[in-house]
């Protein structure tokens, strides 16, 4: 791919327009503009988590994700293009899969909260389903190919099953929701 970017302050987007990547340039409050968006700030979460002690594997699992989400993003700045291949969301299905069968039934709601890198995780889930929300709204509006969603979908119920996972790599759990409900009928 090469250097592409050469300068980083070029004004540009002064008039209040930023550039795709197929060289088109749309307001910054564009749709597309606010998916991109979304995946970057998630992007840049799932950065921040991976600098919480975690087990291996999930550290691998979530440097790949961050790749794949450079591609998701790329994907949405070139409409008509395709980056974001069917085995990223195959590599969602099977973590999903592997991580969920070592974690106890859920019996009650839990809080985004625990440990600190099992509530980052939280952070994160809530920032996927923001941009799925975004890629949906685009795709209103725009074709698009539906891996973009999918991938948004199934890593915001991974990111939930891995905050899961975090709370209990050091013994710890997760907190769950005292339900009024609940404390009743229990």
């Amino acid at each position: 791919m090469g250097n592409r970017l050469t300068q980083i302050a070029t004004r540009t987007g002064d008039d209040g327009s930023t550039g795709l990547g197929d060289n088109t340039r749309v307001r910054k409050d564009h749709l597309r503009v606010h998916a991109m968006g979304d995946v970057d700030e998630l992007n840049s979460n799932i950065g921040l988590l991976l600098c919480e002690p975690m087990p291996d594997a999930v550290r691998e699992l979530l440097v790949d994700v961050q790749h794949q989400l450079f591609n998701l993003g790329g994907e949405l700045s070139m409409p008509g293009f395709t980056l974001l291949k069917p085995d990223a969301l195959l590599q969602l299905d099977n973590a999903l899969a592997e991580h969920n069968a070592t974690l106890p039934r859920l019996a009650e709601f839990i809080l985004p909260a625990g440990t600190r890198a099992a509530s980052h995780a939280h952070v994160c889930r809530t920032i996927a389903r923001r941009a799925e929300r975004a890629v949906v709204a685009l795709g209103h509006g725009e074709e698009l190919n539906d891996a973009p969603r999918k991938y948004l979908n199934r890593l915001s119920d991974l990111l939930f099953v891995l905050a899961r996972v975090l709370n209990r790599f050091d013994g710890g759990d997760d907190v769950y929701w005292k339900s009024e409900r609940m404390a009743r009928e229990g």
